[in-house]
């Protein structure tokens, strides 16, 4: 029986000690993001939603153009995640999960990881949808997608402080503070598994 307490503590220690680190991993992979997200407010870039063939993986817009999920795209990919590579690859496994609006009979590798409800059902098939008691606690690294004028005109940006978000609605890269100032549709975080 004393045994069986000693491997019991011992595993207790060794889940608290391994939750902390990965607390402290998750922390620091959200610090890099946020400073990667903050490094695009010093990118000039014009608003262009123009389709554009792109390489694949790893294919992006002109690095002077891009439109809001193009600024989601490059601070991760500045962390060695392809959100175009995992999502096109999603897509082709399970095409059937993701949104009908444009009318396409197969996953696009051009422009899919450019659309704010693909990359909302990728999150969500990620299982990086915040939910319950921290739904609405935004956190720096955090993603919250919005519906600007409430008849579907979707938007994303990154939480880089308490109430503040780096995205692009227009005029490049930019700072914005409140978050719930339109209506918020989505709220993910969306860490690496390195």
């Amino acid at each position: 029986m004393k045994y069986l307490a000693l491997i019991l503590f011992c595993l207790w220690v060794l889940s608290h000690v391994l939750g902390a680190q990965e607390v402290s991993e998750r922390k620091g992979f959200a610090d890099r993001l946020v400073e990667a997200a903050r490094h695009r407010l010093t990118r000039t870039v014009r608003y262009d939603p123009a389709y554009v063939v792109l390489d694949y993986p790893g294919g992006d817009v002109p690095a002077d153009t891009g439109v809001c999920t193009d600024e989601v795209i490059r601070a991760y990919r500045a962390l060695g995640i392809d959100l175009q590579q995992l999502v096109h690859e999603d897509m082709k496994s399970a095409f059937a999960a993701y949104p009908k609006l444009w009318g396409l009979k197969r996953p696009d590798k051009n422009i899919d990881h450019r659309r704010v409800p693909n990359l909302e059902t990728f999150f969500r098939r990620q299982g990086a949808e915040v939910k319950g008691g921290e739904k609405g606690r935004f956190l720096p690294g955090d993603l919250v997608t919005w519906d600007l004028n409430g008849r579907g005109l979707w938007h994303i940006g990154m939480v880089v402080a308490e109430d503040a978000f780096v995205h692009n609605i227009g005029s490049g890269p930019e700072l914005t503070e409140g978050i719930e100032r339109w209506e918020v549709l989505g709220h993910f975080r969306f860490h690496s598994r390195e």
